[in-house]
């Protein structure tokens, strides 16, 4: 027979009561607590924390007992709930976040960075971040201002620049924000031609459409800024890709000509610039030098008839010598001699010299002096030249 069982334990075989077989020099020992009598202690506690009568007397009834657990229960779950509540109702907010606050569903506050707290179901909290940057990309085919239609692809780069107006102001913000950069992308185009949508207009479309966008969103009240949009490439519908291709090629080479013959005419324009300034400037040089060589001429001349007036004759030997040195110097001469050294006879050929020195003398002045130029002899006065002299002698 067991030994919790009735009649069983007549021997004390209980291992943990207080038998013979439990004792040990005649000393008691004790049991492990009963859990019933556990939680009616605790139960106990409870209920005088919370009010209850910690002190039962003999004749309290089971009925009271059961209210006053009941009451203990319901002021953990009330514990609990506060707990939880107070869970909820404390937040964190980041640095780059900001959170809005609404009391019974007015704007009360914007919160900034830290520890909050706020009272719900009477507040209510949207919280976002307000320096991340976002996008949104969207293509589809739109007319163009000489009737094209083209596929424009682009993407929209934003932020939350008023978190109290992205969310009080506009029920969906972003899709205003979608159905806006739709609008604006499709003027834009529609106001521009198909090859400056294709090449190089598209800077400029971008900024057209980020100014207009932000200024739909503006007047909105989004509390959104845009930061940058880019028009990607845009390409012709795949029906007529081909025509499109044709088209981009032969603009192409009419800009490969372009710039062939700009490079052609930028070198030689300044070739021809340069030629026409040296031209210029040989003839001013010629210009200084025939004035100057002119008033050193007339300069000497007038010497000259001041030193003749003084000394006619010496002037009229100097100026034959002079001549004849001038002349024997640059021609050819015969000198005939005689057998015994003396009659020693200078032939000098006068036709040929004066035929060459006339040829000579206007071949070298029409190779020096520039095209058009016109080229004047200087007569001397009868009384200085020696041919007129020597008549004059001889008469």
């Amino acid at each position: 027979m067991a030994w919790n069982e009735p009649g069983g334990n007549s021997n004390n075989q209980d291992p943990w009561g207080s038998g013979g077989g439990g004792r040990r020099g005649g000393g008691d020992q004790k049991g492990p607590p009963d859990l019933d009598e556990a939680f009616r202690k605790l139960q106990e506690s409870l209920n005088g924390m919370f009010g209850g009568n910690k002190k039962r007397g003999n004749g309290s009834s089971g009925g009271g007992s059961g209210r006053r657990g009941g009451l203990g229960l319901l002021w953990i779950g009330l514990v609990v709930l506060l707990a939880v509540w107070l869970f909820n109702a404390v937040y964190i907010v980041d640095e780059q976040e900001q959170a809005v606050v609404l009391r019974f569903g007015k704007y009360h506050e914007t919160v900034g960075p830290g520890l909050n707290i706020y009272f719900p179901p009477i507040d209510r909290k949207f919280q976002a971040n307000v320096t991340r940057e976002r996008s949104y990309s969207k293509q589809g085919q739109m007319l163009t201002e000489d009737e094209n239609i083209i596929e424009v692809p682009l993407t929209v780069q934003y932020k939350i620049s008023n978190l109290q107006s992205f969310v009080l102001n506009v029920d969906q913000p972003e899709v205003s924000l979608q159905h806006a950069t739709d609008s604006a992308v499709r003027h834009v185009v529609g106001s521009t031609a198909m090859d400056q949508v294709l090449t190089e207009g598209r800077e400029a479309m971008a900024g057209e459409v980020k100014e207009r966008l932000q200024r739909f969103l503006d007047n909105y009240g989004t509390g959104i800024i845009v930061t940058q949009v880019n028009l990607q490439s845009a390409a012709a519908p795949r029906e007529v890709q081909e025509a499109f291709d044709d088209v981009i090629r032969a603009r192409e080479d009419e800009q490969r000509e372009k710039n062939q013959a700009e490079s052609y005419a930028n070198g030689v324009i300044p070739e021809a610039r340069g030629q026409a300034q040296r031209m210029l400037e040989e003839a001013a040089g010629y210009r200084e030098a025939v004035i100057s060589r002119a008033q050193g001429e007339a300069d000497r001349f007038s010497k000259l008839v001041a030193e003749y007036r003084k000394a006619p004759d010496v002037t009229r030997q100097r100026l034959y010598l002079e001549t004849m040195q001038e002349m024997m110097s640059s021609t050819s001469k015969v000198l005939v001699t005689g057998e015994s050294g003396q009659n020693n006879l200078l032939y000098l050929p006068l036709d040929k010299m004066i035929n060459s020195r006339g040829n000579g003398g206007s071949a070298s002045s029409s190779a020096s002096a520039p095209a058009g130029a016109a080229v004047q002899s200087t007569r001397l006065p009868p009384e200085l030249d020696p041919r007129e002299v020597r008549t004059r002698e001889s008469r």
